[in-house]
Parts: structure tokens; sequence; C-alpha cells
């Protein structure tokens, strides 16, 4: 029983979420539509794969944000290919009872906590990867669940 209540209390924590403004050239949080490269929602095909994330627009170059408080829990990298390694970067992050990660985002630092709207890193250039490609911030969550409902 006692497992159930917390369970239910950490679902119902999580469950009014939001993330604020991740990045400084979209203060909206808009997300990634069609593009030459493909389509930027959750479950989007990818080949053989499926899109395990959510791409929310974010120009080369442009500073990133803290969506709430945050921790960072360590730097990440993203791809094996050296031929990304332009864009080989990102962030573990955890707050509001939810543990994410943003790709293509070279971190200021890498642990510790930071509060909401303050910088947590730069924007890479995805354009030298990918070029024609909307730029964006790739969020995924731990559990690799869908992130649309906290947009």
């Amino acid at each position: 029983m006692r497992r159930l209540l917390v369970l239910l209390a950490v679902l119902w924590v999580c469950d009014g979420v939001k993330f604020g403004q991740l990045c400084s050239s979209n203060p909206s949080n808009s997300r990634r539509t069609s593009d030459r490269w493909g389509q930027g929602q959750y479950g989007a095909g990818r080949g053989t794969r499926l899109h395990q994330g959510l791409d929310i627009k974010c120009s080369d170059g442009a500073a990133v944000y803290a969506p709430f408080d945050v921790t960072l829990n360590g730097k990440l990298t993203v791809y094996t290919d050296p031929s990304k390694a332009a864009i080989n970067e990102g962030i573990n992050l955890s707050g509001q009872g939810l543990c994410f990660k943003l790709f293509y985002v070279r971190p200021d630092r890498t642990s510790g906590t930071v509060r909401k709207g303050q910088r947590i890193g730069t924007m890479l250039p995805m354009q030298s990867v990918y070029p024609g490609i909307t730029s964006h911030i790739h969020v995924q969550m731990c559990d690799k669940r869908d992130p649309t409902p906290y947009f």
C-alpha cells in the first residue's frame, strides 16, 4: 500500500510539469515539424527505428536554458559516428520528478543544480552535419516515453 501511495504521489507531481523556454531563439518551444531530413515528433519513422524524443527548434549557436529547476547529471555522447563529431554532445538532467536528456547541446557545466531560465549550454551547429535540417534540441526522457505532454 505504501508503494502505491508513493507511486501516485510521483505521478501527481509529474502530471502538471511543463517545460519552460529551452532555447533563446525559440521563446515558445516551437517544435520541429517536417523537413528534408524527416519529422521531429515522438514516434516518427527513422528508417528501421522510431524517433524516441521530441525536437524543439533552436538556432545553431543559441543559448540553451534550464526548463525548470534541474540537477545536471553529466555529459552524454549522442553518436558513435565520427562524421557527426560537431554535434556529438548533450546533457543528462533531472528535476520536477522527471529524468531527461538534451541532445546537440554543449553544456556549460555537467554537475550541480541550475534554476529555471539559467543558461546551461549552447546549441551545436546542426547545419554543419545535416545541411537544410531545422536545427533543434532533441528532448528524450530517460525511460524513452513520450515527452510531448510536458510541452
